[in-house]
């Protein structure tokens, strides 16, 4: 019997808290140990492609992962097993390829992520992206067989397995402080730091592969031999899907790869955006999960014309709860964003100047925070519409004004093309405003494709709405930060903590209240929730 969705919601809830807060932890361990020097730096940078290829190949909902969902979940355990045989034969064998390019051509390829890296940062970027290379074909395999088992009704284990990435790189960097001690904060030791954050993180990958391989043998799906079969309806399917997924999928990667670029003749820029990143990625990660698992089976469910009443409706459920949700966030980084790092990370090599490094680029995402959840509520209501083609071509487009705006905000690529714009230049923390401007963009086209595509949406009602939702956390953030620079807080781990805590609860309270005065539906809902569920 299938397994409820409510159930599978909880199950991949819980393994996604499990893995976000392990690699938080990994985070903070690397911070500890190499703060925004050339050996962190550098990993970002070797880290592009196959870390590109891991995300999209390997990871949950990527396409690799969906189209062995979509296809396996209709065939029976002994047709699965030959069509998962036969794709991993056919994938692996290219991935192969791409791994030994990855070796062969690292120097170049880490010349084009990175062109104004410095010499050191170069080398180390180099050795590192060698060390990483077999990611490539393990990121292929990871994917189709966490594919393969959500088919089968086995969801816990490709949810919680990034945990065993994190632990990896923990266990590697510990291992290199043990036999270096104190000394591996040093920067004589950025090239042997490097290369252990390199294989360690290749040894994470391994263990996902290698987790999932008794799991694939207890369903009845794990054929380990080679099978060329390119002509199996089965086989054909997936690729069939896989393809125009991967591209789809590949475009939001693909800006990630314009920001480093730009942010490589800036020293440290990408070790701080790695830290800033991830601040966000947590937060944004669980609730993404617990707002989106819910809605989608709902969106896919009313797409015929007579249900168009509730799907306007539902839609502005989850474009509200987004908000709702996303503003408030986003104001405590801006108010809060140095304390925040400074108690997530500000120890070992981490210091002051590192912390406010990254404490400007969480300021600059704090002020994205609502459209990155907004756009991929919108992206679902067109996926669940049948129209993958209106987010596609918004995305390729958005990798166009990525670059536009990272050259805007940040002078030009590099200053030794000359074509600095200083009037513009915001440093690291432009890269960051260069996609929060993207991200909007994208969310004012979708929205009114969106319209358009269902005959008329009452706009104008939801933005007064997401406007007063929008002042409320304005209130609360200004509130914040005139308490957490208006008194002198204890020095240390305990008076970080309480600064955070006192000043994230005035400014949360203070949302809350002024919220559901506005008269906001969803805010006032989920007043009634927290009542409930306190009483």
């Amino acid at each position: 019997m299938a397994k409820s969705l409510r159930r599978i919601a909880l199950i991949v809830a819980v393994a996604t808290a499990l893995s976000k807060v392990a690699g938080l932890v990994r985070q903070q361990v690397i911070a500890a140990a190499f703060g925004v020097g050339a050996a962190y730096d550098a990993y970002n940078y070797a880290y592009v492609l196959p870390g590109f290829l891991l995300i999209l190949l390997g990871g949950i909902n990527g396409p690799f992962h969906s189209a062995m969902v979509s296809v396996l979940a209709r065939r029976p355990r002994q047709e699965g097993a030959h069509v998962l045989a036969a794709i991993n034969t056919i994938v692996g064998a290219g991935l192969i390829v791409v791994t030994l390019l990855l070796v062969l051509f690292a120097d170049p390829l880490i010349g084009l992520v990175g062109p104004a890296l410095d010499a050191e940062r170069h080398r180390i970027a180099v050795l590192q992206l060698r060390w990483m290379a077999p990611m490539a074909l393990l990121a292929g395999l990871i994917g189709l067989g966490f594919g393969a088992l959500n088919a089968a009704d086995v969801f816990w284990l490709p949810s919680v397995s990034p945990l065993l990435s994190s632990v990896a790189v923990i266990g590697g960097i510990g291992l290199l402080w043990w036999q270096l001690g104190s000394s591996i904060t040093l920067p004589a030791t950025a090239v042997i730091g490097g290369i252990v954050l390199a294989a360690s993180t290749t040894v994470g990958a391994v263990l996902q592969w290698l987790i999932q391989l008794p799991a694939l043998a207890k369903e009845g799906l794990n054929k380990l031999q080679l099978v060329w079969d390119w002509k199996d309806p089965g086989v054909q399917e997936v690729l069939k899907v896989m393809g125009p997924a991967t591209l789809s999928s590949g475009m939001l990667q693909i800006n990630v790869f314009v920001s480093l670029f730009f942010a490589s003749g800036m020293p440290a820029a990408a070790a701080g955006l790695g830290y800033a990143n991830l601040l966000v990625q947590t937060p944004l990660g669980l609730l993404s999960n617990a707002l989106l698992v819910p809605l989608l089976p709902v969106y896919a469910r009313l797409t015929a014309p007579e249900d168009r009443p509730e799907l306007i409706g539902r839609i502005r459920q989850g474009l509200m709860l987004s908000n709702a949700s996303m503003l408030p966030l986003g104001a405590l980084m801006v108010a809060l964003a140095v304390p925040i790092v400074a108690l997530i990370y500000e120890r070992g090599a981490f210091d002051r100047s590192a912390a406010d490094l990254v404490g400007q680029l969480l300021m600059a995402y704090g002020i994205g925070m609502p459209a990155y959840l907004a756009r991929d509520v919108l992206v679902r209501v067109f996926y669940a519409l049948g129209d993958a083609n209106t987010p596609f071509r918004w995305s390729v487009g958005g990798i166009g004004l990525n670059a536009v705006f990272c050259w805007a905000f940040t002078g030009g690529p590099t200053p030794a093309w000359g074509l600095q714009l200083p009037m513009l230049n915001a440093g690291a923390a432009g890269l960051v405003l260069a996609t929060v401007a993207v991200n909007l963009i994208t969310c004012v086209g979708l929205l009114l494709a969106l319209q358009r595509q269902l005959g008329g949406l009452p706009l104008r009602v939801w933005a007064l709405d997401s406007g007063k939702l929008l002042l409320a956390a304005a209130a609360g953030a200004l509130a914040c930060w005139w308490l957490s620079n208006g008194v002198s807080w204890p020095a240390g781990l305990a008076g970080l903590l309480l600064q955070n805590a006192i000043c994230a609860g005035l400014a949360v309270g203070l949302y809350g209240l002024l919220a559901t005065v506005a008269g906001v539906p969803e805010a006032q809902q989920l007043l009634r929730v927290l009542q409930r569920r306190r009483a």
